[in-house]
């Protein structure tokens, strides 16, 4: 099980109801979710790890293992062709976690939805700190 699904697994369990985030929120999570893919595009290591939460580079160390464990496992947010967000939900309670929702398009044409696990830090600013990647079969749409 990648890194990153477990994090994100752990952050999220016992989250029971949902509710939506503010605009405000939700813009600035989705421009730090594009401006890593960006960093992905550009093989930019140390600007993708800097967009990750404080426990995710404990994990990796070093932005070079971040970029391979993301260019091996997650190929459609590595090299992404389309990109297209979805719900952003926080769970009650958790001011600080918010689940963003990315439908995707991989280069090789096969599609993937990733629910992202934002954390916003002290400084009021959002990091990615997990990304489960589920894949969609042709008869799925996104």
């Amino acid at each position: 099980m990648p890194l990153l699904l477990l994090v994100l697994l752990l952050s999220w369990a016992g989250a029971q109801r949902l509710q939506d985030v503010p605009a405000k929120d939700q813009a600035a999570i989705q421009a730090v979710i594009l401006a890593q893919m960006e960093a992905f595009k550009r093989d930019d290591a140390v600007r993708a790890f800097s967009f990750a939460s404080p426990g995710i580079r404990q994990a990796f160390q070093t932005p070079a293992r971040f970029l391979e464990m993301v260019r091996s496992e997650y190929a459609q947010i590595y090299r992404p062709l389309k990109v297209t967000f979805g719900s952003a939900q926080r769970s009650v309670g958790a001011l600080m976690q918010v689940r963003q929702v990315v439908n995707l398009v991989g280069l090789d044409g096969q599609k993937a939805v990733a629910y992202y696990l934002m954390e916003r830090l002290e400084d009021g600013s959002w990091v990615i700190a997990g990304v489960y990647l589920e894949l969609v079969t042709d008869d799925q749409t996104i």
